[in-house]
């Protein structure tokens, strides 16, 4: 329990002055924002912050801060310590300076900053991978709920020829066509504030019942630290992935940077929210190794069929039964807002700008992409898995072209790169390391594995930092 407690302190309190930091290095003041100085009541719309707050909380959540970690525990007590460490260092920064990015350069999204800063080059190997992210995002976010309802409401099994699971698919999105195509203040806006409500007061519920039902937390020590694996830096932080830092989520900060109404909002949003995330995934990984150590756990290798378990567990039918409900909507909200991301996106390489015909055919293309890759996961055994390890990847190889982008803002404005390009170079380690390893990748021991990322990873930071010198000189 020590652990678990000094990692939340972490979180929390060093999460809470890093944020003041990063706020006062970028500079945030009182310039107009994009969703003031082009409110077009539409893409571009003012909320009030807490709404803002909410709906980005719903946007970068899903079920990802829940699975990750509850996978994480296999690695140990050692989840209490770089979840809060790498929340706050890398992702928190991430979120927080990508979306004050956007709002100076008039609301641009990823695809637009990546190409300003990086070059048209790097822009084109993005795209490629911000499609095909998404395109896994709103698989795996229309797979797991629609297990997850079938599973525990329909008490039966999510099999693929089960018509209630292709039903409760089929649910998810004609949602994510309403969330892709209405003005964002007129569903995301209203709705998601709620649900965000609710995500947070169930978090809390677990984590008090981590106490009250006394579920034992292994506490961090040289036996066990000195027991880790030595891949494990690789594996776990692929294996969390959006609980410590998430490339996604960098689609979803530029989105809500429309609808800030001040830059001072910007660390309560983005920095602050991400800090929550860090909290969610820190009581969900407690609660996964407490119910194990405690109950036992009889779906350890299904990470669905897990989480249910553990509410059932804990909760009992009618809470459990409020508390499912909302991990059905939790994923779902996230890939309703990915899709819209997605559509923009499209729109904009395709140059299809407002043309009601090109937005349509844009929809239909999105939907039988992710149908026709969801129809191939079901099939495989251990389909849900499958897709998550590869959204897991992609998603740590998208925090590397975000924090190349603002370790390039920070070179254009004359700032320190430290902060971005160290977690930045770390992350390429991470991204690196696991595909030359990786079967389905290059197949290298750990050791080359760890001697070719070590040396990108020095590339990287050499290459900014030459920008950097540079910079100075030509100024």
């Amino acid at each position: 329990m020590t652990t678990f407690l000094t990692g939340l302190g972490i979180l929390l309190i060093g999460g809470f002055f890093y944020g003041l930091f990063m706020e006062r290095f970028f500079g945030a003041d009182e310039r107009k924002t994009p969703a003031v100085a082009r409110n077009d009541g539409s893409e571009y719309v003012p909320m009030p912050t807490w709404k803002c707050a909410l709906v980005h909380l719903l946007n970068i959540a899903g079920t990802g801060p829940v699975l990750g970690p509850i996978q994480g525990i296999l690695f140990g007590p050692v989840v209490f310590i770089t979840i809060p460490l790498g929340c706050v260092l890398a992702g928190a920064v991430h979120d927080y300076m990508i979306g004050m990015i956007s709002m100076r350069d008039d609301g641009a999204q990823m695809q637009d900053l990546v190409r300003s800063y990086l070059g048209k080059h790097v822009a084109w190997l993005f795209n490629v991978f911000i499609c095909v992210m998404a395109l896994l995002v709103v698989v795996a976010f229309t797979y797991s709920p629609g297990d997850i309802f079938v599973i525990s409401f329909m008490k039966q099994q999510a099999a693929v020829t089960n018509p209630w699971t292709w039903a409760a698919y089929a649910v998810v999105f004609v949602y994510y066509l309403l969330a892709t195509y209405m003005p964002i203040d007129k569903l995301i806006g209203r709705v998601y504030p709620v649900i965000g409500s609710l995500f947070i007061v169930s978090a809390v519920l677990i984590f008090i019942m981590i106490f009250t039902r006394h579920l034992p937390l292994q506490d961090l020590t040289l036996e066990n630290w000195r027991g880790l694996r030595p891949n494990m830096i690789p594996l776990f932080f692929v294996t969390v992935a959006c609980g410590i830092a998430s490339g996604f989520h960098s689609t979803q900060a530029t989105l809500i940077a429309r609808s800030l109404k001040r830059e001072k909002c910007g660390r309560k949003v983005f920095f602050n929210m991400m800090l929550m995330e860090g909290f969610i995934a820190m009581i969900w990984a407690a609660v996964a190794m407490g119910v194990m150590g405690k109950y036992g756990l009889s779906n350890a290798g299904n990470a669905n069929r897990t989480l249910v378990e553990i509410v059932n567990t804990l909760m009992g039918d009618k809470a459990g039964f409020i508390v499912m409900a909302g991990f059905i909507v939790l994923p779902i909200t996230t890939g309703g807002t990915t899709m819209r991301i997605l559509r923009i996106m499209l729109c904009e390489l395709l140059n299809i700008g407002s043309s009601r015909i090109g937005k349509t055919l844009v929809g239909a293309g999105m939907v039988a992409a992710s149908l026709a890759l969801l129809f191939i996961v079901k099939f495989q055994p251990d389909g849900f898995a499958i897709i998550w390890r590869y959204f897991a990847w992609s998603n740590q190889i998208l925090v590397v072209f975000t924090l190349a982008v603002a370790t390039s803002w920070c070179v254009k404005q004359n700032k320190s790169i430290l902060f971005t390009v160290v977690p930045g170079a770390f992350y390429l380690y991470v991204v690196s390391s696991f595909i030359l390893n990786a079967k389905v990748g290059f197949n290298l021991s750990w050791d080359a594995s760890y001697l070719i990322s070590g040396l990108l990873s020095l590339v990287f930071i050499a290459f900014f930092s030459f920008k950097k010198i540079t910079s100075k000189k030509s100024l």
